[in-house]
């Protein structure tokens, strides 16, 4: 089995979260202790000036775990920027090797970890610096989140085939339907996503709305998860099967 996944997008915006989170409480329900990690977030709210990381908040009450969350989420940033962009602003410095040492920390509580990126894949973290560098520290698998509407095809098909110039071991594609807006090549895109890539298109996920925002729902989650993604085929190119 493998260590844990990380959850990458083609783009900002595009469900990672939400995706995360299925495959989060679709394990759980298969008997798997799963940890979660949001090691960057930006664009974060703030309470009494105070940041808050919504994204691993919402990973950390869905999944129920007891990590503190400057664990799960050790960079939290305001603006809604790029995460190396943010930080130089800030003028804080994003140390890859510490995310290392909390992830490290975090496998070893449990059977197996899911890690949300951030943005999309060829997002700066740092100086000179860009996400999959961090991919590569950490030395994970990827579950690679597609928006449902014109023009992924474009956007997914650069992303994979970067990552098989990178080596980036990808081990499925979700097409994530992230706004309620209708758009007709919907129907027709992950079928020509699949016809140029041999990464395994696992399924497509509607839109839920704010409905899936709410960490009670987590059953409904993970049983809409399971009817619309093939967990067979992931549970086996993760080494779980």
């Amino acid at each position: 089995m493998r260590e844990g996944v990380m959850v990458v997008g083609t783009d900002t915006g595009v469900g990672k979260t939400i995706i995360s989170a299925g495959l989060v409480t679709s394990l759980q329900d298969k008997g798997f202790d799963v940890g979660v990690m949001k090691p960057l977030e930006s664009g974060a709210p703030s309470f009494e000036s105070t940041i808050i990381p919504t994204d691993a908040l919402y990973l950390k009450e869905i999944s129920g775990v007891g990590d503190d969350l400057d664990l799960i989420n050790p960079y939290c940033f305001k603006e809604p920027l790029a995460p190396g962009v943010a930080a130089q602003r800030e003028g804080a410095e994003i140390d890859l090797q510490r995310i290392k040492e909390l992830f490290d920390e975090l496998k070893g509580r449990h059977d197996f970890m899911v890690v949300e990126g951030v943005g999309g894949l060829l997002v700066p973290i740092g100086k000179e610096i860009l996400l999959p560098q961090l991919i590569k520290l950490l030395n994970l698998p990827l579950l690679l989140v597609a928006r449902s509407s014109l023009g992924t095809i474009n956007h997914t098909l650069l992303s994979l085939f970067y990552c098989v110039k990178e080596g980036l071991d990808v081990v499925g594609l979700v097409v994530n339907k992230s706004t309620s807006d209708v758009d007709p090549s919907e129907e027709s895109n992950p079928q020509v996503i699949a016809q140029f890539t041999e990464v395994p298109l696992l399924g497509s996920f509607p839109y839920l709305g704010d409905y899936a925002g709410v960490k009670e729902n987590r059953e409904f989650l993970a049983q809409i998860f399971m009817q619309h993604i093939d967990i067979k085929t992931l549970l086996h190119g993760l080494g779980m099967s």
